[in-house]
């Protein structure tokens, strides 16, 4: 599947989206009560500030007395006991607000941890097909900025509604408390001033969208700035990478100003209205004090709540907007979840014990693209033991048919048989296990070289290290290192030579010792120097095994049991080289003419 083009149609349905991330919330939802819980009296403490202005200006300013039922509180009482209740509110406020904002934390990046491990399983198991029509760019940025931006973002958030909430039900019972018929103004006008809200989630989704897409196409770009380097200096592109990168750049500034320019006027509106709800209230308010129906104090008090509860509202308003993107991401993510390989063991799939006789291809078809065939009924068999080579023009299908044995694609029609047996009966690990690969460009993962041959066998002894390593003529070379075989190697191994990565690649295919093997232009890129170590290794790791070998040195194909001539997805030629080079017109003897002659050294007959 296309990552750019899902759709996200369940970024807003919030059942949909809770019951897809209650896996993940359910192993830490007593700390997540716990950091709710904590975070309503934060919220309600907003109002105490607020609460104790009506005593403090109607007793302690204006001189006024309260007594109830033979309790009395005076000036002086009063006095000395509201900024120190100020003080212990403030104290009490800033020790929940950081045990809530660790507990936050831990939860968040809790959640987002396990969402990535499972993505980066789900991801690990994809099929060659999803690498091949997404970009790097993309799944990066599918696969680790949206579960951050899901995961460690919704706890905070929903923390944050849930204080500015419960901040909003206590200042609103200040306000009743004051005068319930200003309260009543007051609340209207707020909640007018919190619709706007509601009306900007498509754009919020569109936008995130959009930019998702942008922003892998960025990622793509310095990825491929990175490991193209030589290219780019070599051709003097630096200024059309450039340029690609600064289109994307004002891209995504266009669609971030997009969104501005929809969502940035809720505040200005916000204020507008509760500036109008402040104006209203000061206006009843002065009447409501003139005939005596309120004290000056809890007009005080009432205002000063009314101007702090335009702070969380504001705080709501922001919250849910952002939160808009966060669905978004969520459901981008889930989107991911349910991606599912092509390629899958079949039901009651068997384990491949052993190649006992013959691998055979039959009638294969097969297509990347719908009506778009790239092998057109394909039928050969290769006895264990054998050699087969693949020759023909380039794109013709050799490396195609190379990577249908392991199953990175499945065939359109026909079968592909171990002994007998579709190898789609068999169960994928097992059939890989008796599959080594060495191709032109072998991929070295950061580490050592002892890490990159043990990934062949990882229960490997030194004395299968060792053997492998001779084998592979890596010895030589691996005594000239400070720390031998575990010596750093780099990404991709950039600090060997071509020649020494396709030895590392042939000890890991040695040591795992596999009973087929697939050469895809194995030294095709190698000096002559480094092509005859190579090929010295590569001769050690084919005896006894099934090989199937794409190359454009003579020597391989000469010695080759059979040769498979393939052109335009077909199977044109096949026999020795002996038996093709006695076709008149043959396409064998005019590739072998025409590309191979030169590197003839044997005498003409």
């Amino acid at each position: 599947m296309k990552l750019n083009s899902i759709k996200t149609d369940k970024a807003f349905d919030y059942g949909y989206l809770l019951k897809r991330i209650w896996p993940y919330i359910k192993p830490v939802m007593l700390r997540i009560i716990i950091g709710f819980s904590l975070a309503i009296p934060l919220g309600l403490l907003d109002g105490a500030t607020a609460f104790v202005l009506k005593p403090y200006i109607d007793i302690v300013i204006n001189g006024n007395t309260y007594a109830y039922k033979g309790f009395t509180l005076t000036r002086d009482i009063l006095a000395a006991i509201i900024p120190w209740a100020i003080i212990l509110f403030a104290v009490v406020q800033g020790l929940l607000k950081y045990l809530n904002s660790y507990l936050t934390d831990w939860i968040s990046v809790k959640i987002s941890n396990s969402v990535k491990e499972d993505l980066f399983k789900k991801l690990v198991y994809l099929d060659s097909k999803f690498y091949d029509e997404n970009s790097s760019g993309l799944v990066i940025s599918r696969f680790l900025s949206d579960p951050d931006i899901a995961s460690r973002n919704v706890v905070e958030s929903i923390k944050t509604l849930i204080t500015a909430f419960t901040s909003s039900l206590g200042l609103i019972a200040v306000l009743l408390y004051n005068s319930w018929k200003l309260a009543f103004v007051g609340v209207v006008v707020l909640v007018c001033a919190f619709i706007p809200v509601s009306l900007i989630r498509k754009k919020v989704k569109s936008v995130s969208n959009a930019s998702m897409v942008v922003g892998g196409g960025m990622t793509t770009n310095v990825n491929e700035t990175y490991h193209g380097n030589k290219i780019i200096s070599g051709y003097c592109l630096q200024e059309d990478i450039y340029s690609k990168f600064k289109g994307q750049i004002r891209q995504l500034f266009d669609l971030s100003m997009s969104l501005t320019k929809r969502a940035g006027w809720l505040s200005p509106i916000m204020y507008f209205i509760a500036s109008i709800g402040v104006a209203i209230v000061m206006a009843v308010g002065n009447h409501l004090i003139i005939t005596g129906e309120m004290s000056t104090g809890s007009l005080a008090s009432f205002i000063t709540s009314l101007l702090l509860l335009y702070k969380p509202i504001k705080t709501l308003g922001s919250t849910l907007t952002s939160m808009q993107t966060i669905f978004v991401s969520m459901n981008r993510v889930f989107e991911l979840f349910d991606l599912q390989p092509e390629i899958t063991n079949a039901k009651n799939a068997k384990e491949l014990i052993n190649v006992e006789n013959n691998i055979t291809f039959e009638n294969v078809f097969f297509e990347y693209e719908k009506n778009k065939p790239v092998l057109k009924n394909v039928s050969f068999e290769v006895k264990k033991g054998e050699i087969l080579a693949l020759v023909g023009n380039s794109g013709g299908g050799k490396s195609t048919i190379v990577n249908l044995i392991p199953r990175f694609y499945d065939i359109t029609s026909g079968s592909i048989k171990i002994d007998g047996e579709d190898i789609r009966n068999f169960t994928l690990n097992s059939l890989r296990k008796h599959i080594s690969e060495v191709f032109q460009d072998n991929f070295l993962f950061s580490g050592t070289i002892r890490d990159n041959i043990l990934m062949g066998k990882k229960d490997a002894t030194d004395e299968e290290i060792k053997k492998a390593v001779q084998a592979a003529h890596l010895d030589e070379f691996i005594e000239t290192l400070e720390n031998g075989i575990d010596t750093i190697i780099g990404e991709r191994g950039a600090t060997l030579s071509g020649g020494q990565r396709q030895r590392v690649a042939i000890a890991r295919a040695m040591i795992k010792n596999a009973p087929i093997l697939i050469l895809d232009e194995a030294t095709s890129a190698l000096d002559n120097k480094s092509e005859a170590i190579v090929q010295k290794a590569l001769e050690n790791l084919i005896a006894g095994r099934t090989v199937f070998v794409i190359a454009h040195r003579l020597s391989t194909i000469k010695n080759a049991d059979k040769i498979a001539v393939i052109n335009e997805g077909q199977l044109v030629e096949m026999g020795s080289h002996h038996e093709l080079m006695q076709i008149e017109n043959g396409q064998y003897k005019y590739l072998y003419e025409m590309q191979f002659a030169k590197e003839d050294l044997e005498p003409a007959q």
